[in-house]
């Protein structure tokens, strides 16, 4: 284990784009944006929220304008949701290098967890034993704050037993950086994403990697 894990007790990762190809994020947008010009919200209330946000804030919308629409406007967006990240996960693989660098950390007494956007089902898809490889895995699904949210992060430092001092965070996005400079924790950005070393420097990275295999390098 080389000397930049010499402090660092627990490490977090981002999954998509991180531990395993991207998801295509605006295409998702877009088709839950579609959703939500059906039941005519106007764009104004969600034009600069993400994915999740968008349904978030037009329930809202609905909610004062169109009460007897409103759950139903959010049950058939977070489905659309799903439906296209589980169709995404059945053909979606670990980058190569994912397991091997957990068993690396985890031979050096480095607890690991996920945190993720992303639903559970779509995560245990991919990577079915999750669980076992990894100290904590806290998907979009098993919280209610979700990133850049800290205390997204901050649930599953404390399942693995971790301090936000003493901990590292992985991603390809500019909200993992984001969230982890909240905390305080030392940031790398990966290139496996859509984000370049600018924009994720710019979030906050103090480092950025070709891709996490180059974090025992």
């Amino acid at each position: 284990m080389n000397s930049f894990f010499a402090d660092i007790n627990c490490v977090v990762f981002d999954f998509d784009g991180t531990l395993a190809p991207n998801l295509d994020l605006a295409n998702l947008r877009r088709e839950v944006v579609k959703v939500t010009q059906a039941y005519a919200v106007p764009p104004t209330i969600y034009q600069d929220q993400m994915i999740v946000e968008v349904i978030t804030a037009s329930r809202g919308w609905l909610k004062q304008h169109n009460p007897d629409a409103a759950d139903t406007y959010a049950q058939v967006a977070h489905q659309r949701i799903l439906d296209i990240e589980l169709d995404a996960a059945a053909n979606t693989e670990l980058f190569t290098a994912t397991r091997p660098l957990l068993a690396e950390l985890r031979a050096h007494n480095r607890k690991t967890a996920i945190v993720t956007r992303n639903c559970r089902a779509a995560v245990l898809q991919v990577f079915a034993d999750a669980a076992s490889c990894c100290d904590s895995v806290k998907a979009r699904d098993d919280v209610v704050h979700i990133k850049p949210d800290p205390r997204h992060v901050e649930m599953a430092l404390v399942e693995a037993g971790s301090a936000a001092a003493g901990a590292m965070m992985v991603g390809d996005g500019k909200l993992d950086m984001q969230v982890g400079r909240a905390l305080n924790m030392r940031c790398v950005g990966v290139l496996t994403g859509s984000n370049d070393t600018q924009a994720l420097t710019n979030a906050g990275a103090d480092v950025v990697l070709d891709n996490i295999a180059q974090l025992l390098s």
